[in-house]
């Protein structure tokens, strides 16, 4: 599946708009992540304890909106975005959220056609045969 942060794809014309996908975590660090970051930080650089959390985070997010966009059937999700924010002192809420779509690749020859996008065809119309 296709997730981009463009209104359309390249190559691609969306023929269906299945609606608003998302994906939301809030995830707190361990009290032993927060301990070593604590002293991490004193010497300035990067807190690689948090870099991690905010990491999965995301990749988790991401999962779970892709997961909404293959339950209503699309195959992309297009002006996908992040959202993070702080819930108290202890807290991170990560959200991704875009639209899901029904995306189908231009044929080599067409207008507008891209050579992924005539791959893509090309693959999809050798798995229906």
């Amino acid at each position: 599946m296709l997730i981009v942060t463009t209104n359309d794809i390249p190559g691609y014309r969306i023929d269906a708009v299945l609606g608003e996908v998302m994906g939301m975590t809030v995830r707190s660090a361990n009290i032993g992540a927060n301990f070593v970051a604590g002293f991490r930080a004193m010497g300035g650089g990067e807190v690689t304890e948090y870099t991690k959390l905010v990491y999965e985070s995301r990749q988790q997010v991401m999962q779970r909106m892709w997961e909404q966009a293959v339950q209503r059937g699309a195959t992309a999700i297009v002006a996908a975005r992040f959202d993070t924010g702080s819930i108290g002192t202890s807290f991170s809420e990560v959200c991704a959220y875009g639209t899901a779509v029904v995306a189908v690749p231009i044929p080599a020859g067409d207008p507008g056609a891209t050579p992924q996008s005539a791959a893509d065809a090309q693959a999809r119309a050798a798995g229906a045969s």
